[in-house]
């Protein structure tokens, strides 16, 4: 590994905003070293003392909310009240692992019927140092909805961020330090982009790492999920989506485009989560295309910071450009560009609220995962033409149906995916598990199994007589 910078860029302006000493391979040993260190030391803490402090952690959060939102916003793009929101939902997600993570990690009884003299039970215990690979797209909630409860566990968490959100990454260290959290039981690794895949594999075959959990793309998902088979270690893995938003005949269209413009346009269109691909029923298809258009049109794209915007920026230049060429090779295959379509001029990476019609399996904007503001329409025949189209994707993230809710609801269990949403925009939340299904991921944050999916379930029994 090299000296080198890691640098963080406005994608509104393209400036730069900070440049970052890249870690050595001695660093990164010395990181690692003091983050075993400090899991040893904290998984002797007792539950209840751990998650005690989650109340602090919250009301950290709350107190440096808006520095923590202006720095989110700076390195990748959206805009303030977004920012705002992912520090408000990690708060809260603190609050609910503080007041339910004692009574989940504490030991269950077993009755053992038939057997006399014997007293059994199951006891939760933490892994030890959990690696975390996280993207950009949610530089504050994502990093707290895998560190909250890794950490409640007992075990240390050791992130590895996306390189330009790099000051995020350290602030959310800082979090935690400020909260009272031991020193070293959230640390970060700043790695410049050409050493990752090696740190990676490294720090994956090291024993002092005993699992990893990552969100980001199928590439990355793929060479983590072989590097952790080859070392034999439990792994949670969040990948890539194509959410289909499911439109009935007897939805509230209305509702739904409404809904359907929120849940593709936020965070510039930049979550696994969004709704991508809209499956509408042909007898609704054009009043609700119609709406759909108006809403996207009316979104206010623009500076982050200004109060008045809706949308902002991509995150890099890159992603505008691939963005782009999924735009044009999806027209040229003959999906009808209703709305937008191109790069926006000037400085930043900003792409135009883009609507598609006429779309469907062959195209880049339905078979892909399109990561930005981008909307494919495509027109149902029937409830099994809607399914058809709906699964025709290698992602099986979350799902949105929108009709009567009985019928709805029948529908939607014939689409496999992490998560089903009737009438309402998927998301998630810590009260529920997260996850996906097929090229989706495997495992689940969030709720008892984001807690209990990094701590290994110990069976005791104890013989009394």
């Amino acid at each position: 590994m090299t000296d080198r910078h890691v640098l963080t860029i406005d994608p509104s302006t393209g400036a730069e905003l900070a440049r970052y000493d890249a870690m050595t391979s001695a660093q990164v040993e010395e990181t690692l070293a003091a983050a075993h260190a400090a899991a040893t030391d904290w998984a002797r803490v007792a539950p209840q003392e751990r998650a005690a402090r989650l109340t602090a952690l919250a009301a950290t959060l709350r107190a440096q909310a808006e520095p923590l939102a202006a720095l989110a916003t700076a390195e990748m793009g959206k805009p303030l009240g977004e920012s705002r929101g992912e520090v408000e939902k990690s708060a809260l997600t603190a609050q609910y692992y503080a007041r339910t993570a004692p009574a989940l990690l504490a030991d269950r009884p077993v009755e053992l019927d038939g057997t006399s003299g014997v007293t059994a039970w199951v006891g939760q215990e933490p892994m030890g140092v959990v690696l975390a690979v996280m993207p950009w797209n949610f530089p504050i909630w994502q990093v707290m909805r895998a560190a909250i409860p890794i950490v409640t566990a007992g075990n240390a968490l050791l992130l590895k961020h996306s390189p330009n959100v790099t000051g995020s990454a350290l602030a959310m260290a800082r979090v935690f330090a400020d909260a009272g959290f031991p020193a070293h039981v959230v640390s970060v690794l700043v790695v410049d982009e050409p050493a990752v895949p090696e740190t990676i594999d490294a720090l994956i075959e090291d024993d002092r790492v005993a699992a990893v959990t990552l969100t980001g793309s199928n590439r990355a998902g793929a060479a983590v999920g072989a590097a952790v088979g080859r070392a034999a270690k439990p792994s949670v893995l969040e990948l890539g989506g194509s959410d289909p938003f499911v439109v009935l005949a007897d939805a509230d269209v209305e509702a739904a485009a409404a809904a359907g413009v929120r849940a593709r346009f936020h965070n510039a269109g930049q979550s696994c989560v969004c709704a991508k691909r809209f499956i509408v029923h042909e007898s609704v298809a054009d009043e609700f295309t119609r709406l759909f258009v108006e809403a996207a049109r009316a979104l206010v794209v623009g500076d982050p910071t200004d109060s008045a915007t809706t949308m902002g920026p991509l995150a890099r230049p890159d992603l505008r450009d691939a963005l782009h060429r999924q735009v044009r090779e999806s027209v040229a295959a003959g999906a009808e560009l209703r709305l937008g379509g191109d790069a926006m001029p000037g400085p930043g990476s900003f792409f135009e609220p883009t609507v598609l019609t006429g779309t469907g399996p062959g195209m880049p904007v339905f078979d892909e995962e399109t990561f930005g503001p981008v909307a494919a329409i495509a027109a149902a025949r029937d409830d099994d033409h809607a399914v058809e189209l709906a699964g025709a994707t290698i992602y099986g993230l979350a799902l949105s149906v929108w009709g009567e809710p009985e019928h709805a609801v029948t529908v939607a269990r014939r689409i496999t995916s992490g998560a089903a949403f009737v009438n309402a925009v998927t998301a998630s939340d810590p009260r529920l598990p997260f996850g996906g299904t097929k090229r989706s991921g495997y495992g689940r944050e969030l709720a008892e199994a984001g807690l209990l999916g990094f701590s290994h379930s110990r069976t005791w029994w104890v013989a009394t007589a």
